[in-house]
């Protein structure tokens, strides 16, 4: 019997709030995005929840009752753990990302407001303006007639992925492993727009803007605008992306365009890409300022304060692997068993990756594939022969082509980001 696809509850939500509580509750909105619940709309809450609820007129739109958060109604999405429902965001966890090119269900989600409910192609437009010599106002259709359309396999992963192993932990959404996928993206070249707008010999950076709204409601406050400098953007394998998988985008991966830009943290990557606007400074948008997706420029005692002039923007993503075969924490009777997962580097390329299965007293090297293109990432399998019944650990290790190597333990950071310590598994042989 096929396994009914579904997804839980907050992503209906997040998707369409307004739609979500329509079908769901019945919830009546008004003008200040708040609402109250009447008739058969209380009913239903009451009947899903089990009780009434007594304050049910103070409920913002789209508020999931945490009760309810983890009920699977739709398809859409599969198995993601739910770290927040405002703004959603939801890890895939390592052994539901197995396949070369991740599935759009388990691509996780990552957002910084509450995404548009609008996200058609049809009169979708994409302004390209700032310092260039031809501004631009594009339409998806626009984009693929007048650029070369391709497919590229390619990372992405949130700058914040293994936050949740900081000791003292650092604020933020606590992903573990599951902040990182590999899917095939469709859309045309950045530097192919770029080029056709007229980059002026002033331009630094870009700044990147896209149609989620701030989770206040403020008008014109936007929740995430960041950019890159310009000798990146014209990397050849940053793509303008409207279909994922051969399929359009997810509306929870920035439907019905983004931007998909591999190597650097997924903040780049501007879901519901409505505006690139190219300037003479480095951008000072949302999430670009203050401490956001920066590190210290020099190792800090966990826990320290620092100035915030001493933080830098973090630019390539450091080498990384992960397991994701077999499922941490299986009892097994097999003593010779497969092991395989994924590696990636950032700008770089992976070169080797090692495996353990006595804490790290021996290593054996694991068969490296290669990619299927930049930035994409490897396949990595090898053998383990375990000795006799026991509590295993098996350890993944990689290296990249300038020889730097993924640490047991990485230096704390206020943020928490850049987590590139090993990934563990457990293992029960019977």
């Amino acid at each position: 019997m096929k396994k009914q696809e579904h997804t839980p509850i907050s992503r209906f939500y997040a998707e369409d709030p307004e739609a979500a509580e329509r079908r769901l509750l019945g919830r009546i909105t008004y003008p200040d995005r708040r609402g109250f619940l009447k008739g058969a709309g209380l009913a239903a809450l009451g009947g899903l929840l089990g009780t009434f609820v007594p304050y049910h007129r103070n409920m913002p739109l789209g508020l999931i009752p945490v009760a309810l958060a983890d009920s699977d109604i739709i398809v859409g999405k599969d198995g993601l753990i739910v770290l927040n429902d405002r703004p959603m965001n939801a890890e895939t966890p390592p052994h539901l990302l197995d396949d070369e090119v991740t599935p759009t269900s388990r691509h996780f989600i990552r957002n910084n407001g509450i995404p548009p409910t609008n996200t058609g192609a049809e009169g979708w437009s994409l302004t390209i303006d700032g310092l260039v010599d031809n501004p631009l106002t594009l339409s998806i259709e626009d984009l693929k007639s007048r650029f070369r359309v391709v497919t590229e396999n390619l990372v992405i992963e949130c700058g914040g992925n293994g936050r949740a192993g900081f000791n003292p932990p650092a604020s933020g959404n606590q992903w573990t492993f599951g902040a990182v996928a590999c899917s095939a993206w469709t859309g045309v070249r950045l530097a192919d727009v770029l080029k056709a707008a007229g980059v002026k010999d002033s331009v630094i950076y870009t700044a990147h803007e896209g149609a989620d709204l701030h989770l206040s409601g403020q008008a014109g406050k936007l929740p995430i605008s960041r950019g890159v400098p310009i000798e990146k953007a014209m990397n050849s394998h940053n793509l303008i992306a409207f279909e994922m998988n051969g399929e359009p985008l997810h509306p929870m991966n920035g439907a019905p365009l983004r931007l998909v830009v591999p190597g650097w943290p997924g903040s780049c990557s501007q879901k519901w890409l409505t505006r690139i606007w190219l300037r003479d400074q480095v951008h000072d948008g949302a999430k670009m300022t203050g401490t956001s997706y920066k590190v210290p420029a020099y190792p800090v005692a966990p826990g320290s304060e620092v100035p915030e002039q001493d933080f830098r923007v973090i630019e390539s993503m450091p080498v990384k692997s992960l397991i994701t075969f077999p499922e941490s924490g299986i009892k097994t009777a097999e003593r010779s068993l497969e092991v395989r997962g994924h590696a990636w580097a950032g700008d770089r390329k992976v070169n080797a990756v090692h495996i353990t299965h006595d804490f790290g007293a021996t290593w054996q090297k694991a068969k490296l594939s290669r990619p299927a293109n930049p930035y994409a990432w490897q396949r990595w399998r090898a053998k383990v022969d375990l000795p006799q019944a026991g509590y295993y650990e098996i350890w993944a290790r990689a290296t990249d082509d300038k020889g730097v190597s993924q640490p047991f333990a990485i230096d704390w950071n206020p943020k928490g980001y850049l987590n590139n310590s090993f990934h563990r598994i457990a293992l029960f042989v019977q």
